[in-house]
């Protein structure tokens, strides 16, 4: 079959977009991954170069004319196709794209680039005064970019919208208020003060790394796939056979054991691996939207990872890895040890019940930085009051408070709604599964992860960025977001470790 020409350009010139936006983000994997510190100005300039290159052609007014006159021969397509897909989601993504200079979107890339620098010394020295000024002028260029899409109902949806396409900050706030109240609740009714010896033992940073790289490749990563250490751990792809994760190793800490990071990273990168080869070098060949992905390695690192079936299979493997600590610690001991309710005061080490209740504060914060109803300077006061408030515990320096994520100083704003989204979705997801893998904890129990990998795959992974985050959460599971099936697990999660 001859390919409309129309199309093949079309492609064509997205191919070459995609090449250059995975160039830069082998240069943003680098700077976090393997770069030395003295080389962020120089790389700060190199990411905001080739943002800008890729940006200008993508706004070339000769690329919307070609999607204009390939309008009627994507319509005469099922809507589903590749094809029509490329055509309708480009559109989008131009429509989008064409109202932002470039100057402003490579102005925001190079100061996230040397922001990320200065957060990371900042954390270290524990000193936010240092990282105020880097946070003020993120949210000068943020007001910029938010003037491109003026008059909107909220100010934030268009920061949600970089993340959740479509999605509105009032579906948010509907969500977070239903599950709000009974995160709290099954906080005190779970959360336990007791702590045990082996919870601060040492585990050896190798013997993670060994445990780490079996798990991903019992979940199904192949030799797409590289692990490398961070700071905060991410996952990137720069093609769908090209996944790089990353972890950290927490050798006195079992809660920041890079077991549960591996395992969230790799769902991301299971993820992306999945998606379907026909969709290479096209805006289509990614997870369809962060809460989508963030459902994803939460059902590897929560649902999964964390269940009884799971840890029957595993234990075993972590015990021989580390005798000392595990040896004499009976399975249900260790299993409520990783599933206990706690009020701890990081959220990438926080426990599935109060996880919630961060990003909760987080939302609000972003919400009120957004609209400019919240200085930079009262930022600790508002987080260590809120913190308390929700969570339940006095925030001791700001280490361990607003200067704990990476995400501002990255100028992510709006993105960390997604992960409590994904929460939600990966419940709904799960449930779905087993409907039609009835017998997936038998499987896993057996550390055999191929059928459930296969069924999200076929179901998720492979469609990338074809439908809407809406559309695709229909398909899935037949029907939009819902927190019942999220509050439903958490709730008999806590029953059955409140029983023992």
């Amino acid at each position: 079959m001859i390919e409309n020409p129309k199309l093949a350009e079309l492609r064509h010139r997205l191919a070459e977009i995609s090449d250059l936006q995975h160039a830069e983000a082998v240069l943003g994997w680098d700077q976090l991954v393997m770069m030395p510190r003295s080389g962020a100005p120089a790389r700060a300039h190199q990411l905001a170069t080739l943002h800008a290159i890729a940006h200008d052609r993508f706004i070339d007014p000769g690329l919307g004319e070609l999607l204009d006159e390939l309008e009627e021969y994507a319509a005469s397509l099922p809507y589903d196709s590749d094809d029509a897909s490329l055509i309708r989601v480009t559109r989008r993504d131009w429509d989008k794209a064409v109202r932002v200079p470039t100057e402003l979107t490579a102005a925001m890339v190079q100061l996230a680039s040397e922001a990320v620098e200065a957060w990371t010394a900042a954390r270290e020295a524990d000193d936010y005064d240092a990282f105020r000024p880097w946070l003020d002028r993120t949210l000068e260029l943020r007001a910029r970019y938010q003037a491109c899409f003026e008059p909107v109902d909220d100010p934030y949806d268009v920061h949600l919208d970089d993340f959740e396409p479509g999605m509105k900050t009032a579906q948010v706030r509907a969500v977070f208020d239903r599950i709000r109240p009974a995160l709290q609740e099954l906080t005190v009714q779970g959360a336990r003060d007791v702590v045990e010896p082996f919870e601060s033992a040492h585990y050896p940073a190798g013997r993670q790394h060994e445990l780490s790289l079996q798990l991903m490749r019992a979940f199904g990563a192949d030799d797409a796939f590289r692990l490398d250490t961070t700071v905060h751990p991410f996952c990137t792809s720069f093609a769908i056979a090209d996944i790089r994760l990353t972890t950290r190793y927490a050798e006195d800490d079992l809660h920041g054991n890079s077991i549960f990071s591996t395992m969230h990273e790799a769902g991301h990168g299971l993820y992306e691996r999945g998606v379907s080869a026909t969709l290479e070098r096209t805006p289509l060949a990614s997870g369809c939207s962060s809460a989508l992905h963030e459902s994803q390695s939460r059902l590897w690192e929560n649902v999964i990872g964390r269940s009884l079936p799971f840890w029957r299979w595993f234990y075993p493997h972590m015990q021989a890895a580390f005798p000392k600590p595990l040896g004499g610690v009976s399975l249900e001991r260790f299993h409520r040890a990783v599933n206990g309710v706690r009020r701890s005061l990081v959220r990438v080490d926080a426990d599935e019940v109060t996880y919630g209740l961060h990003i909760i504060l987080r939302f609000e914060l972003e919400e009120q930085l957004l609209s400019g109803t919240l200085s930079t300077a009262d930022v600790p006061e508002a987080w260590n009051t809120r913190f308390e408030e929700l969570v339940g515990v006095p925030v001791p320096n700001d280490r361990l408070g607003c200067l704990q994520d990476v995400h501002w100083s990255g100028g992510s704003f709006g993105y960390f709604p997604t992960y409590q989204l994904g929460n939600v979705i990966s419940s709904q997801i799960w449930a779905r599964l087993l409907e039609d893998v009835p017998d997936a904890e038998e499987q896993i129990e057996r550390g055999s992860f191929e059928e459930i990998h296969g069924w999200l795959r076929d179901h998720l992974y492979a469609l990338g960025r074809k439908l809407t985050p809406q559309e695709t959460l229909e398909r899935v599971v037949g029907g939009p977001i819902d927190p019942e099936p999220y509050v439903d697990y958490l709730r008999a999660k806590v029953d059955s470790l409140s029983a023992v």
